[in-house]
């Protein structure tokens, strides 16, 4: 029988801890009284396994576990030496790095410069982007569990997006091409502060599966950000999807297979159109969509590499 790891970690991305949580191992989620960002534990409405354990700040340094998984660089640069004693700063150490390189898309040296660690990238596009030195890296893609067995309706003539903090993170994540397609086609936002972009405000995460079902297609505005879960699910439920042919999306994306992914948005709003005009077509598209998500984004994959991996570095 395989070892049972004790992996301590950050509530860092709610949907990803929730699906890297799957994995047959107990994971130790660190929490204040706050419950501040990157501290929050268990809270949230995600159904969290009798796996996930909160652990005080406080307590860290006197908790048993066999690996470090972080996943913020505030995590690596100030909590590893402020939080952890000097023994389990020397336990096997993996950095999650969730986004590719903020500053200049490729000669950005990421700040984890150690080769006894592993950083982990979640799409290949990132791992491409980053220049990671002399740290060894892998890649772990995406894996999604729908939290509903909603499925594709499509009988709204409207396109969904789904951003968190759209009008705050500006032209990255594509608000002046939400609001551009926005002026010719349909479209409903939501996510957090949605309101404040002209949108209808958050989701919760067990309602978004079925909310999304209703709209005829999924839009991605987003120009530089990791492939997202919210294209994901929205695969996974059936919806058609047109984004930008931008990092993993154009490889995600199968034009005329399961949605539309260019730089041109013209072209992008042409294809919105037909699908608003066609559902039978929007219906075939997102069905294919579906089947690609379960193929290559299945949660059963996604926990196995990450437990065969995680084995692998606390050997």
């Amino acid at each position: 029988m395989r070892k049972r790891l004790r992996i301590l970690t950050w509530h860092v991305h709610g949907n990803y801890l929730y699906y890297l949580t799957q994995t047959p191992h107990d994971f130790l989620v660190l929490c204040d009284e706050q419950r501040s960002p990157g501290y929050a534990g268990r809270a949230g409405t995600l159904p969290w396994g009798d796996n996930v354990i909160e652990v005080p700040l406080s307590q860290v340094k006197e908790t048993p576990f066999d690996c470090v998984l972080y996943q913020s660089r505030t995590g690596w640069e100030r909590d590893r030496l402020q939080l952890l004693s000097p023994a389990q700063q020397r336990l096997p150490r993996i950095y999650l790095e969730h986004d590719p390189p903020q500053e200049h898309p490729t000669n950005t040296r990421h700040f984890v410069d150690d080769p006894d660690a592993l950083i982990v990238h979640v799409t290949p596009f990132n791992r491409l982007m980053w220049d990671n030195g002399r740290t060894p890296s892998a890649v772990i893609e995406h894996g999604v569990k729908p939290l509903t067995d909603a499925r594709y309706s499509g009988e709204l003539e409207r396109g969904i997006v789904v951003v968190n903090h759209l009008a705050k993170r500006g032209r990255r994540l594509g608000s002046d091409v939400f609001q551009h397609v926005r002026e010719q086609i349909p479209l409903d936002l939501v996510g957090m502060d949605a309101e404040r972009a002209g949108g209808l405000g958050e989701i919760g995460n067990a309602d978004l599966g079925a909310h999304m079902a209703r709209y005829r297609f999924f839009f991605n505005p987003i120009r530089w950000t990791s492939m997202g879960l919210a294209v994901i699910e929205a695969m996974m439920v059936g919806l058609p999807i047109i984004g930008l042919a931008t990092t993993e999306m154009s490889t995600a994306v199968r034009n005329g297979h399961s949605g539309w992914v260019d730089t041109r948005l013209d072209v992008l709003i042409a294809h919105m159109r037909a699908l608003l005009d066609d559902p039978a077509e929007a219906r075939r598209v997102g069905e294919n969509a579906r089947r690609d998500a379960l193929e290559r984004f299945h949660i059963d994959r996604f926990a196995a590499e990450w437990s065969r991996l995680l084995l692998d570095v606390c050997a």
